[in-house]
């Protein structure tokens, strides 16, 4: 399917809206039924029409379809936010007794709900290299449901090797899922090579604007409709008509705004490999990435989010560095129009920074739509209010 077909008409049929060329917001929270009868369908198969927007709603509809196209799924489910998206693609898999293997560090709330939540379940979880495929496969055992992937994470970047994992765990009926957010579908298709579930945080590059959250999953019509009649509902997590509108939105321009943010961030590394304060880039598409041929395989595109470790020597500088940058700003999360930076050692005390751990030093710089030249003269003004030598 065509992906201006998916992004510009797939799901639009205007002629039941006036012909507006923007489709409406449906805000509202329930749908009346001609009869008895066809309310007593709806009681029985919420999946398959309008009942209740905590279900179906016809704009969240339209989201549905056209995130569904793009990953080459059957269906998907919109969430809130990637969290929720996570936890009930997840807890959909498992009871009491099972156990999941998962990459090590995953994303803070899945890793909070792999040690938090399901051990009180008596769900556990084996964490594992990812990067190692002999690794993944030892920790399998007979009560193994899920192998729960991110590839690339989003600080140092490790990729897994998907068609292979996918090939281990079908064979054993192991539910994959992966968190595809860094790449979305535009250049990471992870159930053509074989994985079950892919999930993405919507409020990154899919919203665009940074102006609501989101949470997607993908994959197989029954899969989904087994999480929307269980998890989906019952958490009470399913977006709402406004929040799937502006996601909407941000999906008319997620193409070209991917490529702009990509070229923008190969130029800054460009620059940036070459400044005496760097000591390394981490970039999947940066020829120095231990998995570089794993990355150009499975993916089609490297997006505008990058790590690079300074020289620094104490927290103090690396604060002032972040804190002396006049027009990219210190936040979290990324994908929208605006850059952002984080420092790894904002979670840490002063007295706790050792210079020797490479990760207190890392910088993560998301490369936003402004242009390069003027993001570099904000980082070398930056570069040079800091003394690296001290």
């Amino acid at each position: 399917m065509d992906i201006s077909f998916i992004l510009n008409e797939l799901g639009e049929e205007r002629e039941l809206y006036y012909n507006a060329v923007a489709p409406p917001i449906m805000q509202t929270s329930n749908f009346k039924a001609a009869t008895v009868a066809e309310l007593k369908e709806l009681f029985a198969d919420e999946y398959s029409g309008y009942l209740y927007s905590r279900g179906l709603n016809p704009t969240v509809e339209m989201l549905r379809k056209k995130l569904a196209a793009l990953d080459g799924a059957e269906d998907a489910l919109v969430f809130n936010n990637g969290a929720a998206a996570s936890f009930a693609a997840v807890f959909a898999q498992v009871k009491s007794g099972d156990h999941i293997v998962s990459v090590r560090k995953p994303y803070t709330w899945s890793q909070k709900m792999f040690d938090d939540i399901f051990p009180r379940f008596g769900v556990r979880t084996t964490y594992v290299d990812g990067t190692s495929n002999a690794e993944v496969e030892a920790a399998i055992r007979p009560e193994t449901k899920v192998i729960y992937l991110e590839s690339p994470n989003s600080w140092t970047y490790e990729l897994q090797d998907l068609a292979f994992i996918a090939g281990i765990a079908r064979p054993r009926g192991i539910v994959t899922i992966i968190d595809n957010t860094y790449c979305t579908p535009l250049w990471q298709r992870p159930l053509e090579l074989g994985i079950d579930i892919a999930m993405q945080t919507a409020t990154k590059y899919i919203s665009g604007h940074s102006d609501t959250l989101g949470g997607v999953l993908t994959g197989t019509r029954a899969m989904m409709r087994r999480i929307f009649e269980s998890e989906y509902l019952n958490i009470g997590a399913g977006i709402q008509p406004f929040n799937a509108w502006l996601l909407l939105r941000g999906l008319r321009t997620l193409p070209l705004r991917l490529e702009k943010s990509a070229a923008s961030a190969v130029e800054l590394i460009d620059k940036l490999e070459k400044h005496p304060a760097v000591s390394r880039i981490i970039y999947p598409f940066h020829q120095s990435f231990s998995q570089y041929e794993l990355a150009k395989k499975q993916m089609k595109g490297c997006c505008g989010l990058l790590t690079f470790v300074v020289k620094a020597h104490s927290h103090a500088q690396v604060s002032t560095f972040c804190e002396s940058l006049k027009h990219i700003m210190m936040a979290v999360s990324w994908g929208g129009h605006e850059s952002l930076i984080m420092p790894r050692c904002a979670s840490l005390e002063p007295a706790d920074f050792d210079p020797a751990n490479e990760a207190h030093r890392m910088l993560r710089l998301y490369v936003g739509l402004e242009e390069p030249d003027y993001l570099w003269a904000d980082l070398e003004q930056a570069f040079e209010k800091v003394t690296w030598n001290e």
